[in-house]
């Protein structure tokens, strides 16, 4: 069974946006938080170098430095992942200080991966040049649709031109690898206009593209919103919009919609190396391979999870119990305790068990173009019965290298096969 190691990646979050999109529900904080004279932007910034230190104290004392230092014994990171909310609101000076702070303290492999992710709008992509000079190599571009309605009912602030002009100003500023996200079985959305979408998104040639079906799921009812919770509740206006919305969804025109992109981007030349993604030789995303290869990762910012092999660790989602945690002070002030020195931000962690890690790995390999061992299938094994339910409707497939894949039905169903093997 795998052991606890040190990581290979990290994550840093980035809470901020300028708006609060009615169906996310990633860790964001929007508004006056993000801009103006109670923007927490500064303060958070100094907040995620202090918890950066902290965790690389933790490591240090566990695995020694990084390679490099004295008696280093980490291996430098291979991938960071600076992820929100909108990091390319930050300045490039903001970009710069996280990422100096973890070259320093984590050591970053030669062609290590860097990726930031941007909103498209010509006031939310921010300085691309500037986060190429602080270390960046590759965009993600929360594109979402290339259609006019289909962006306000998602209500996205920008327009689809505004995707074009974000890739152009990309490759003009030398960043190396540019990806796109996509959503489908959004309300209103027809085959015409995924067609659309897919064939607007393909004009502009990116390296990479993520293609996700809307999901409206509810974090306060799955209780993940509590003081050490991951997620913050939904706003009200954002649980009506999701109501009507769902209404709206439809799993046969969703799956019609996924098994399009298949064939459209298979045909583009794009390697489907992942349930939802697709890139070109050379473009995969290796951060996000680290995660479903359960290779461990560190995580800094709210929300944010990590891994080292045995243990998931999460900070909560609250931007006041973070600060308060990592913002030394001399005195009492208003909400929560404060401390004369940086400590740990509130959270939570789980050991996982052996069985829980087997089911993991198989589940996240499945995911993948390279799939799982077919020994995994053989009797006595513990996922052997789900997977060979799978081989026996077709779901599943025996590769000649003697490996099993989700097949493309596999993979429009893979919560079935899934749910029977966690």
């Amino acid at each position: 069974m795998q052991r606890a190691a040190p990581p290979v990646a990290l994550y840093a979050h980035i809470p901020f946006c300028v708006s609060l999109c009615p169906y996310c529900d990633f860790v964001v904080n929007a508004g006056a938080a993000a801009r103006g004279p109670r923007a927490r932007v500064d303060a958070y910034v100094a907040a995620l170098l202090a918890e950066v230190d902290l965790r690389a104290d933790a490591l240090d004392a566990r695995w020694g430095p990084p390679e490099g230092a004295a008696e280093g014994r980490r291996q430098p990171l291979a991938t960071v992942y600076l992820g929100g909310g909108t990091p390319s609101l930050l300045s490039a000076g903001a970009v710069a200080a996280i990422l100096g702070r973890i070259r320093a303290r984590f050591g970053l492999a030669p062609g290590a991966e860097v990726t930031l992710e941007a909103n498209p709008g010509p006031d939310e992509r921010g300085d691309l040049a500037g986060f190429v000079a602080a270390g960046v190599t590759r965009l993600s571009i929360g594109a979402q649709s290339l259609v006019p309605s289909e962006l306000r009912r998602l209500g996205r602030r920008h327009a689809p031109g505004d995707v074009g002009a974000t890739v152009a100003e990309a490759r003009a500023a030398g960043i190396g690898s540019v990806s796109l996200d996509l959503l489908y079985d959004v309300p209103g959305q027809t085959a015409a206009s995924w067609d659309a979408t897919l064939a607007a998104a393909l004009d502009l040639a990116p390296d990479h593209l993520s293609l996700y079906a809307l999901t409206l799921d509810d974090p306060g009812a799955e209780g993940l919103t509590g003081p050490a919770g991951d997620h913050l509740p939904t706003t009200p206006g954002g649980r009506r919009w999701r109501e009507r919305a769902r209404a709206e969804q439809d799993e046969d025109r969703a799956a019609a919609a996924y098994d399009r992109a298949c064939d459209v981007l298979q045909a583009a030349g794009l390697r489907h190396y992942e349930i939802s993604n697709w890139a070109r030789p050379g473009h995969e995303s290796r951060h996000n391979l680290a995660y479903w290869e359960r290779r461990p990762y560190e995580a800094v910012g709210t929300g944010a999870h990590a891994f080292d092999g045995r243990v998931r660790r999460w900070n909560a989602a609250s931007l006041a119990g973070y600060l308060a945690a990592l913002t030394p002070s001399s005195g009492p002030g208003p909400g929560p305790r404060r401390h004369p020195a940086p400590v740990l931000p509130p959270g939570g962690m789980e050991e996982l068990d052996d069985a829980t890690a087997t089911a993991e790995e198989i589940v996240l390999g499945l995911r993948t173009d390279r799939g799982v061992p077919a020994a995994a299938a053989e009797p006595g094994e513990p996922a052997a019965s789900a997977l060979a339910w799978g081989l026996a409707h077709g779901l599943v497939e025996r590769g000649s290298d003697r490996r099993l894949r989700l097949t493309r039905r596999g993979a429009l169903l893979s919560n079935e096969v899934f749910a029977r093997i966690v």
